[in-house]
């Protein structure tokens, strides 16, 4: 994911990078504090991941934009794939920093990664629920998505 944004920098003359942590919440939120972003109620079937109904049911991806756009427009911030962020994996948020940039230290080996898969139950796809990974995992339900940095 990092070698992918390195590269398509290069290529186009713009900085990409994976958002922080931080970042892929807010996004992920977009302005709700349910636990889910589009309510606090577990049977609401917005997202394709393990026994939540839908045509996929927890076997494979759906097509981007199977499912309606959060509010402000993002596809998919639940479930489908895991998403890779920028940050290093810590247990807690103490010492992390407050500007909602990247928490990276130098022997970083965890990465973290957000949203759930289709292979994850409905608890998983909370938008505060976050994840480790060694960050060299490849598995079929984990994948990215990129910001533009200014």
């Amino acid at each position: 994911a990092v070698a992918y944004t390195r590269w398509l920098s290069r290529q186009t003359g713009k900085k990409y990078r994976l958002p922080s942590e931080a970042e892929w919440e807010y996004a992920a939120r977009a302005g709700s504090n349910y636990s889910y972003w589009w309510t606090d109620i577990k049977s609401s079937i917005h997202a394709n991941c393990f026994n939540c109904g839908s045509q996929w049911d927890g076997t494979s991806t759906a097509p981007v934009a199977s499912f309606e756009a959060n509010r402000y427009g993002l596809f998919d911030m639940s479930g489908n794939v895991q998403e890779w962020v920028e940050d290093c994996y810590h247990n807690s948020y103490t010492g992390a920093p407050a500007d909602g940039s990247a928490w990276l230290t130098p022997q970083c080996q965890q990465r973290v990664v957000r949203g759930g898969a289709y292979s994850s139950p409905l608890d998983s796809l909370r938008s505060a629920r976050r994840a480790q990974l060694s960050q060299d995992t490849r598995l079929d339900n984990l994948g990215f998505r990129i910001v533009r940095a200014e």
